[in-house]
């Protein structure tokens, strides 16, 4: 279930320092920062962005706000029973008897994902940023030797791919999942810690006309595109429709190639 950082990513900058958990042995912070290529300190600065670093456990911190990747963490069982959750199954075609691929292209911190493979799909993940490469990797592996059976099964239908996503050719028949990072530059003040950290690693270069052109070019089913509620649509295509919640809409778009097999 895991991959290996590639040798030499063509990845952004990323300002973060590797550090170990407070009373613990630095030797796997060590470890991670050496894999990583990124600077390992005793303890973490106010102002820096943290991979914090235990022997069991990890998570990114920014001014005293931790954020971690836990697939079975009690926050996401309770997701589990959300309606965000149905809103997000039928944007990508969920039925009872049609689980479809998933090629999530902005894997980020991965709960979408977790949750579409809960669902029953299989889902790809695409992440070229190594920090959250390694998150992703060390959620996923824990997931698998979660007490909870419904996670372990999940889990079993999650695969990390690491790289740029448009340097993926994505099969067939597949749903490509987006949700680009648009920073709302209006609202920045209010912008919250953990999007602030996505933002430092990403340098918000992921969402754009090139990711959606990319998504646009392959030969796909569907595109699902996650937006916050009134946002612009991304793109120069009109979704075939669009589902919204409190927060978040999904736009979506049915490709021809669906729309005939149906027909």
């Amino acid at each position: 279930m895991q991959t290996s950082l590639p040798d030499t990513p063509d990845f952004p900058s990323q300002t973060v320092t590797v550090v170990p958990v407070p009373g613990e042995s630095p030797k796997r912070a060590q470890s991670v920062a050496t894999q990583l290529r990124l600077p390992c300190r005793d303890r973490a600065e106010s102002a820096d962005l943290s991979l914090v670093v235990g022997e069991a456990e990890a998570w990114l911190e920014l001014g005293g706000v931790k954020v971690s990747v836990q697939f079975d963490s009690a926050a996401m069982r309770h997701r589990r029973k959300g309606g965000h959750n149905e809103l997000l199954g039928r944007a990508v075609g969920v039925k009872a008897d049609r689980k479809p691929s998933i090629f999530d292209a902005t894997g980020g911190m991965g709960r979408d994902a977790f949750v579409l493979a809960d669902l029953g799909c299989a889902v790809t993940l695409c992440e070229r940023v190594p920090v959250l490469l390694w998150l992703l990797q060390e959620a996923l592996s824990l997931a698998s030797v979660s007490r909870y059976e419904h996670v372990r099964e999940a889990a079993g239908r999650m695969q990390i791919r690491a790289g740029d996503s448009q340097c993926q050719t994505v099969a067939a028949g597949s749903v490509i999942y987006l949700d680009p990072m648009f920073p709302e530059r209006k609202k920045a003040a209010a912008v919250k810690k953990e999007a602030l950290m996505l933002q430092t690693l990403t340098d918000v270069q992921d969402a754009g006309d090139a990711l959606w052109a990319w998504a646009w070019a392959q030969p796909v089913e569907r595109i699902v595109v996650k937006r916050p509620l009134r946002a612009p649509t991304l793109g120069d295509q009109k979704p075939s429709h669009s589902l919204s919640g409190k927060a978040v809409r999904f736009d979506v778009f049915v490709r021809q190639i669906e729309q005939r097999s149906l027909g």
